[in-house]
């Protein structure tokens, strides 16, 4: 069976057309035949089908369109896998992969046999019937469909130019003329059309092509012509083309390129854009931090395409980036003209007569040029050849923006995997026999190329080493380590750092200052003093040069090497200039989580929010108007912490902790709770801060308590309470007494939570906290749904939820929504359970509040249990779980694995059941939660009941025992089972 995309979607089996009427049908083909041999994603032909606007059967929809599919096609053409479809074919049978292959054998021979080469391309352009998947209007396949024609466009330029080269320029100025008229913005072909007209003596009618171009573009997309259009315009005027373009019988073939390396590794994404680019441009411009491997891409890619220009393969370090001045354009031009073997006393002296000779001597030949470690592209104005028949690879470690017409590609760090296999190729055996310490080399090395040749070639000249041997010695630091003979990363860097006007410099020296990876231009402007609009634009020249990376838009962050680099400069600073850099980071952070935390509070806790003014209002007032602040900088609270503790700001490095706690919280980040609360604990107790010890106390122990450790943060909650009743704080007392009741119902002593309960109800109510009394009645509401007291759970938790909407308190709405769900869903009210537990999970994905979402999602799993509906009841419970495991909450992994399993019995899955059950106790008894012990121990003998009664009664007497400890009603329907048990 033969597929054509090259023209319109064409099927033919034996010769016949194989009809694919159903628009649909031939979209999800189209898309497929696009990615022939690849899984397509379900998402990906959704929105190829329908855009962005799919119905909600399309999932079912598009299963249809392959099932018709599949009956048209042979058996096993179309592949189906979880994530989606694709379509096998071999690979003379669909003609853009024929094309494809076509063209890629006349690129290889065209140095060697242009006649060769011609007739490859003459063959692969026929395939075309038209343009590419004509008549399928999909947004999505027209995409895919312009990138065929503009292959179909590179390969018929690439064959004029052949037969510009041989000489044919007569036979070619109609062709070239009709094709122009059709691809009127395509600048290759003007100037072929331009080079043509010229050579045949029509030098009026090439200017006047000229002109045309250059009023088109103008009125079309606002842009002048390339410099090869304009180029060729100017030599065209002064007479410099050559009359023909016949290859001269006296070039010599010139080689000089340096060697590459053996061992190259990786890059193969790069590799694949930069070939298929050098097809459709004569341009390529690789940039990259010092140490990336510009210079080995740039001549492995030379190697790869050496066979397509044979002329002249010349090479030239610019020294942009080196220990003297950067060459001059007309220093560069001698060199080069020297390269390809013309006499000194042909080389003019001034730089135009160089360009000139320079442009002249290439015209017609087949060249590469490499010209590595660029300054500026204004170093390169007079560099880069004019001859379409000519490729220009030009490597930098600033992005060459000025370049008009180049393909860029910048280099990032070796993948973990590449840089281990380069390690291997530099090492030897030793790296695949330690491969846990080679990926902790390759790690400390920051996947830098130039590091790991560094610290591989100390391994390899020192056979007795371990990989572990080398790791210790590149220790935390391994700049300093990464040094070999006159070749060190630190001196690569250097020489960047070096090339810096002054505010920059300040500013990266700055930078090594900054404790977390990842920063932004507010706090630079910060860190440094400048106004925000400064601190942008020097942002944006260190990411020009490649010393700060920009992995998101204006987020940015330094590799770990560069990041030393920064650091040993930064030695530098004053200690005044240290402390004033980092309090006024310290500052804004500060302000920025208490101004946000403080809308997210209840009143009771805002007076911990409590700040003393900005330093740079204008700073704060910009932060808190960005929507992704709080994720952005999550990571960084712990390292800042540390940072104002070292500057002697302790007080404020505790209230640092403070003020995050609300979002990672809310969130879900409980081991981020955790380490911040520690850091802020532990400068509170340096600090001899009480009121500090207190607070971080009390906010550690909600990550605790979250995560499994309730007895430890049982002991934290009571060292809160003892200092808020030595200081007689009243209402904080309150807080803290309501903070304890939660955790000893959780520790299976309810008593003792009630009475802690009502007590803090007393101290709240006497000092007025109407938010805190909110809180606690919805936690009396979910202590009484414990006990089993469902009216009075329902009273106190709708009691909540109309004080928190009276008081405007989103964020602790969903809440109490869910703890009304629970209890109308306990006293058998399914209708009016459903509809609160979705209110409540719409309210807590609205404000990505993680527990209430998950509460609400295992909720509606028991509710639809409750409604005989099994199946939907372990779709909702499996939601559940996830979100607890990600986020490490193990008494909901105990609740929520119970609630599982018993949905899987009743679609008798009990071998499921029993080993949840299992998890489920072996979790709660870590995490010292006895009701779901207890539900667990339960749960395994209603799995063994029938097979195993002895076991069951075993486990039912262990469950019971647990149950009328706590007191709870769970006690009298285990008592039931034990009783027809023994009956």
């Amino acid at each position: 069976m033969q597929f054509g995309i090259l023209g319109p979607l064409s099927v033919t089996d034996a010769g016949r057309e194989v009809a694919i009427t159903a628009g649909r049908d031939r979209t999800v083909l189209a898309v497929l035949l696009l990615h022939a041999g690849r899984i397509v994603a379900v998402d990906q032909l959704i929105d190829a089908v329908w855009g962005e606007a799919p119905p909600a059967t399309a999932r079912g929809q598009l299963q249809t369109c392959v099932s018709r599919l599949r009956r048209l096609l042979p058996p096993g053409a179309i592949l189906t896998n979880p994530a989606g479809y694709g379509v096998t074919v071999a690979a003379d049978e669909l003609d853009a992969i024929v094309f494809e292959q076509r063209v890629a054998r006349a690129r290889a021979m065209a140095g060697r046999d242009p006649d060769g080469a011609g007739e490859l391309y003459r063959a692969a352009l026929a395939l075309w019937r038209g343009p590419a998947l004509a008549g399928v209007d999909s947004p999505a396949v027209r995409r895919g469909a312009a990138v065929l024609d503009e292959q179909y466009g590179a390969a018929l330029e690439d064959r004029i130019d052949l037969e510009l080269v041989a000489g044919r320029e007569g036979d070619l100025v109609p062709e070239l003329t009709g094709l122009v008229e059709r691809h009127p913005l395509r600048e290759r072909l003007r100037a072929q059309l331009m080079l043509a007209l010229h050579r045949v003596g029509r030098q009026s009618d090439a200017l006047a092509e000229f002109r045309r171009a250059r009023d088109l573009l103008h009125d079309e997309l606002g842009i002048e012509p390339g410099t090869t259009l304009q180029d060729l315009h100017r030599r065209i005027l002064t007479g410099e083309v050559l009359p023909v373009a016949r290859a001269r019988p006296d070039v010599t073939p010139v080689r000089c390129l340096p060697r590459t390396v053996g061992d190259f590794t990786g890059r193969d994404e790069e590799m694949e854009r930069l070939l298929k680019a050098a097809a459709r441009t004569n341009l390529l411009a690789l940039d990259g931090m010092a140490g990336s491997g510009k210079t080995t891409l740039a001549l492995r890619v030379a190697e790869i395409l050496a066979d397509g220009y044979p002329d002249a393969q010349l090479f030239l370090d610019l020294q942009g980036h080196s220990e003297g001045e950067p060459l001059t354009p007309d220093a560069a031009l001698l060199a080069l003209l020297r390269q390809l073997g013309v006499d000194a006393e042909r080389v003019p002296s001034d730089l135009d007569g160089r360009a000139a000779v320079w442009r002249s001597e290439l015209a017609g030949r087949r060249a590469l040029v490499i010209l590595d470690n660029a300054a500026s592209s204004a170093q390169l104005t007079r560099l880069l050849p004019a001859s379409p028949t000519c490729l220009t690879v030009v490597t930098s470690r600033r992005r060459l923006t000025g370049l008009d017409g180049a393909h860029p590609e910048s280099l990032q760090v070796l993948a973990e995997a590449d840089a281990v296999e380069l390690l291997g190729r530099i090492v030897g055996s030793r790296v695949a026999d330690e491969r846990d310490a080679a990926v902790a080399v390759v790690r400390r090395c920051g996947g830098l190329p130039l590091a790991i040749r560094l610290a591989g070639a100390r391994l390899a000249h020192r056979p007795r080493w371990r990989v572990a041997d080398l790791l210790r010695r590149l220790g935390d630091a391994a700049l300093p380590e990464l040094a070999a003979e006159d070749r060190a990363v630190a001196a690569a860097f250097a020489m960047s750092f070096e090339q810096l006007p002054a505010p920059a410099q300040r500013v990266f020296r700055m930078l090594g200052l900054h404790p977390a990876e990842r920063f932004g231009t507010l706090a630079v402007a910060a860190l440094t003093g400048l106004p925000y609009d400064d601190a942008q634009d020097v942002l944006d020249d260190l990411v020009d040069v490649n010393l700060v990376e920009e992995p998101l838009p204006q987020r940015y962050r330094l590799h770990d090497l560069v990041r030393q680099y920064a650091a040993t400069l930064a030695e530098a600073l004053t200690e005044r200039e240290v402390h004033d850099a980092l309090a006024g980071l310290v500052d804004l952070h500060l302000q920025v989580g208490a101004r946000i935390a403080r809308d997210r509070e209840s009143d009771f806790a805002r007076q911990d929010l409590v700040v003393e003014p900005p330093a740079r209002a204008e700073l704060v007032e910009l932060a808190v108007l960005d929507p992704g602040w709080p994720e952005e900088h999550r990571t960084s609270v712990v390292p800042l912490i540390r940072a104002a503790a070292a500057i002697g700001q302790r007080g404020r490095a505790w209230r640092l902790a403070r003020v995050a706690w609300r979002f990672l919280f809310q969130h879900g980040y409980l081991a981020d709770v955790v380490a911040t609360c520690e850091a802020g604990l532990g400068a509170a107790e340096e600090e001899g801060d009480e009121r500090g010890v207190a607070l971080m106390n009390n906010y550690l122990a909600s990550g605790l308590f979250r995560l499994g450790h309730a007895e430890e943060a049982l002991s934290r909650i009571t060292a809160m309470l003892e200092y808020q009743i030595r200081t007689g704080d009243r209402s904080a007392e309150g807080r803290a007494r309501a903070n304890l009741s939660g955790i000893l119902t959780h520790l299976g002593r309810l008593a003792e939570g009630r009475q802690q309960a009502r007590q803090a109800y007393r101290l709240l109510h006497s000092s007025g906290h109407r938010s805190g009394l909110a809180v606690l009645r919805r936690d009396l509401g979910y202590m009484e749904v414990v006990a089993g007291r469902y009216r009075e759970a329902l009273r106190n938790a709708r009691i909540a939820l109309q004080s928190m909407t009276e008081n405007g308190s989103a964020y602790f709405q969903s809440a109490a929504l869910v703890i009304v769900g629970m209890a109308r869903l306990e006293l058998g009210e399914l209708d009016a359970a459903e509809r609160i537990l979705t209110a409540g999970l719409a309210a807590g994905r609205r404000h990505r509040i993680r527990t209430d979402e998950g509460e609400a999602l295992n909720l509606l799993g028991r509710v639809e249990l409750a409604r005989g509906r099994g199946v939907q009841a372990v779709e909702r419970h499996l939601s559940a779980l996830k979100l607890a495991r990600e986020h490490g909450r193990l008494p909901r992994v105990a609740h929520y694995s119970n609630d599982l399993a018993r949905a899987l019995r009743t679609v008798d899955d009990v071998v499921g059941a029993m080993e949840l059950h299992r998890q489920a106790l072996a979790v709660a008894r870590r995490a010292s939660y006895p009701l779901e012990e207890g539900r667990a121990l339960s749960g395994l003998a209603e799995c063994l009941a029938a097979q195993d009664p002895e076991g069951a009664r075993r486990h039912w007497r262990q469950a019971l025992d647990i149950f009328e400890r706590m007191g709870v009603p769970e006690h009298s329907e285990v008592r039931k089972r034990l009783a027809e048990l023994d009956g």
